[in-house]
């Protein structure tokens, strides 16, 4: 049957309304199933802040390159007993370091939690808040490892965020930000979860939630929000060859953030477990070689002599595949589950030796390392907590072994009075000398105890070793 050209044109125009009718609708349709964040913002946004902070201003430039860094760094700490020469050039002084943050109030009191790098070295911390005021912070703690901070105003009556459950979040679900990238204070950008329990590179602790949520430079530790106004994650990290955002960020979940503020405003410092083993992921053919019914779990080369897995019957060769009642199905599982256990606590693990699965008991021990001391002493004795302005902390067996110290002390952060004298982060102090006394130092509680009892603008002389050298420096405690 042949239709006439009048009829064809208007069966096509028919079809064409039909079509532009049909995509309408279908916009509609998709634009309804847009998120709107616009109650979220307003809801949310008054407990979200900006974060400025200024560190001490450090020289810049070499005076003499070919020494090298460690060179350099004697040179400048001997410089001030050496007469002025015309050929030796005095170091330019940079000025006071800035930075940029966001954070959030977690309680009507003015607690506030951060990213730990945000307020690293800082000597002064000023909160910006909804309202247009600012207040001063102080930081109660920091945990580098997790890269929390947890600060204080003198405030009350704030709004506070509310917390939601990170573990109950999917992989495709959309998140916001609210923070300060670049100084722009309250901005708002959103996207989807990428990824959950991502490992990065040195950070074995943190089971990070992956966006495409746009972060930049300022956005440290603002909050991350799910669509009911409920904080997931603290965003922390990017991934970028420029420095700006190219698609990948990552944020720390909230209940790990929480557990850690918890013990830095308990006790200063966050104690995290042990068991004493080297681990590695189990690939396909070793799954095959040891009899294992898939590729999962971590497998143990090699155990600390006397740890507390060795003392629990952990063997070299076997694969954890269950601890304290969580399964491991990868290697980087067993760092954070380990970490997040007390210390002393006995836990049950399951490990698979020659095909079969055995039932151990292992006592959890304490992880050491630098962060962990210098957390320990956050908030109680840094910059602000003391006269001079020096956190120390106790050397380790290793520490005093490989720098041949009897005694003494290492300085895990100078400011103040001491930044001024020259002392440095990694220095020793060997001994404080007062009254005509000389006492060797052996504990951090009686270098804090000498310090409190410091008038201000009275001096104090401490003997402290960098390398191989020991000098006497003389300093004045402050207000």
């Amino acid at each position: 049957m042949r239709h006439s050209p009048g009829v064809s044109a208007l069966r096509r125009w028919a079809q064409a309304l039909w079509l532009c009718t049909a995509l309408v609708w279908g916009q509609g349709a998709v634009a309804a199933d847009l998120p709107d964040f616009t109650e979220l913002v307003e809801r949310q946004g008054a407990a979200v802040v900006n974060i400025s902070t200024t560190q001490a201003p450090r020289e810049r430039g070499s005076s003499f390159p070919g020494l090298g860094e460690e060179g350099e760094r004697m040179f400048d700490f001997f410089r001030r007993f050496m007469p002025p020469h015309p050929r030796i050039p005095a170091p330019e002084a940079e000025p006071d370091d800035e930075s940029l943050g966001s954070g959030f109030i977690i309680s009507e009191d003015g607690y506030i939690l951060t990213n730990a790098h945000v307020v690293e070295r800082a000597e002064e911390i000023v909160v910006r808040l909804a309202d247009k005021r600012e207040l001063p912070a102080r930081v109660i703690g920091a945990d580098r490892r997790s890269d929390v901070a947890l600060l204080k105003i003198e405030a009350s009556g704030l709004p506070r965020v509310t917390l939601g459950d990170p573990g109950a979040l999917k992989v495709g679900e959309w998140v916001v930000a609210i923070g300060s990238p670049f100084g722009f204070d309250h901005t708002v950008t959103a996207g989807i979860v990428s990824a959950k329990g991502r490992t990065l590179p040195d950070e074995n602790f943190v089971p990070f939630i992956q966006t495409d949520v746009a972060i930049n430079p300022g956005n440290s530790g603002g909050p991350l929000f799910n669509l009911r106004g409920e904080v997931v994650g603290i965003n922390s990290q990017i991934y970028s060859e420029t420095g700006g955002f190219m698609g990948l960020s990552f944020a720390i979940p909230i209940d790990v953030a929480m557990d850690v503020q918890a013990q830095l405003r308990d006790a200063g410092r966050v104690r995290r477990g042990r068991i004493g083993v080297a681990i590695q992921e189990v690939s396909r053919e070793m799954a095959e070689s040891f009899a294992l019914p898939a590729a999962r779990g971590a497998l143990v080369n090699a155990v600390e002599p006397d740890g507390p897995a060795a003392r629990a019957g952990v063997e070299q060769g076997d694969v954890i595949v269950r601890f304290a009642g969580r399964t491991v199905e990868s290697s980087s599982d067993l760092p954070r589950i380990v970490a997040a256990t007390r210390p002393g606590e006995r836990v049950e693990l399951a490990v698979v030796r020659g095909g079969a699965e055995r039932q151990l008991t292992v006592a959890v021990g304490e992880w050491q390392d630098d962060e962990s001391r210098a957390a320990k002493h956050a908030g109680r004795g840094d910059a602000k907590s003391n006269r001079i302005g020096l956190v120390l902390a106790q050397p380790t067996v290793a520490q005093r072994r490989e720098r041949g110290l009897e005694h003494g002390l290492l300085v895990e952060r100078a400011s103040g009075a001491a930044a001024r004298a020259g002392i440095r982060s990694g220095d020793a102090v060997l001994a404080i000398v007062s009254d005509g006394r000389q006492e060797a130092l052996r504990e951090v509680a009686a270098f804090e105890r000498a310090v409190a009892g410091l008038a201000a603008g009275q001096s104090i002389t401490l003997l402290v070793r960098r390398g191989a050298t020991s000098s006497y420096l003389s300093l004045k405690a402050g207000e």
